[in-house]
């Protein structure tokens, strides 16, 4: 299950959507997000379903690849569907005991579902095509805005990207101290779920080891490398929009307008 995380990844490809800048990735990737939110019919989920879909195709990522991307938030899906589905009043379907399915839970089961596959894939998109470093830089220079209120904008930048970075780290380390665990004769399987709770001992407590490992070696290469923030800092590839951006930022507004315009009409 570890391996199929794919948050943090970044699959290197030669397609346009890689060469895109930074910051239109984000205010793109933000945006759908908000689009997601604003719709309260699958109709509106028709055109986000066919931008996510071609973006994934121009991007030249490997539908298995981002596929394989969802399975670790299946359990969240099937919980926050169970939820929808007993806990939504309306007209009643099956009723036994005190629980009640309607019609009504069905479809906000459903419609959950939806969005939380198109959020998350969406998110993965973003990581998928940007390298840590361009994240970093488009994040610093998206919100420069921010430093006028004493807003510690390149810190809170470089916060953010090695999060991300650290993701497919931890990741890997935990498939590792697993595999080890269970080659001593832990079983993180079998048994009732407090069993398996008190199983998971072996396998946190070398993982937070090695997280405060990382991070002090990480501390200690910065400042050998004197790091002290983004005061004096210069960049050997500054970000300067092209013409595809602008065409990127149409193409991103285009698709706003058009998810405004549906919920306008309540469609």
């Amino acid at each position: 299950m570890f391996k199929d995380i794919t948050l943090g990844q970044f699959y290197p490809a030669d397609s346009v959507i890689h060469r895109l800048d930074p910051r239109v990735k984000l205010a793109g990737t933000l945006i759908y997000i908000i689009t997601l939110f604003i719709g309260k019919s699958f109709f509106m989920y028709i055109p986000a379903g066919v931008f996510l879909v071609s973006v994934i195709i121009l991007s030249k990522v490997p539908p298995s690849f981002v596929i394989r991307g969802v399975k670790p938030i299946i359990p969240l899906i099937i919980i926050s569907a169970v939820f929808n589905l007993i806990l939504t009043p309306g007209n009643a379907l099956v009723s036994f005991w005190i629980i009640n399915i309607t019609s009504e839970g069905i479809y906000m089961a459903i419609f959950m579902i939806v969005r939380l596959l198109f959020l998350i894939t969406g998110a993965s998109i973003l990581t998928l095509t940007t390298t840590p470093t361009k994240l970093t830089d488009g994040i610093e220079k998206g919100l420069r805005f921010l430093t006028v209120f004493k807003v510690p904008v390149h810190e809170i930048a470089m916060m953010m990207s090695i999060a991300l970075r650290f993701i497919p780290i931890l990741v890997e380390e935990t498939d590792k101290i697993k595999k080890a665990q269970m080659a001593r004769g832990a079983d993180f399987e079998s048994g009732n779920i407090i069993k398996r709770a008190k199983a998971m001992i072996p396998l946190l407590v070398p993982l937070f080891v090695s997280a405060f490992r990382r991070a002090g070696d990480l501390a200690m290469a910065m400042e050998a490398r004197c790091y002290h923030g983004s005061e004096g800092r210069s960049r050997m590839k500054p970000l300067v929009y092209a013409r595809r951006d602008f065409i990127a930022y149409s193409i991103i507004l285009g698709y706003l307008a058009l998810m405004i315009v549906l919920r306008v009409f309540g469609i």
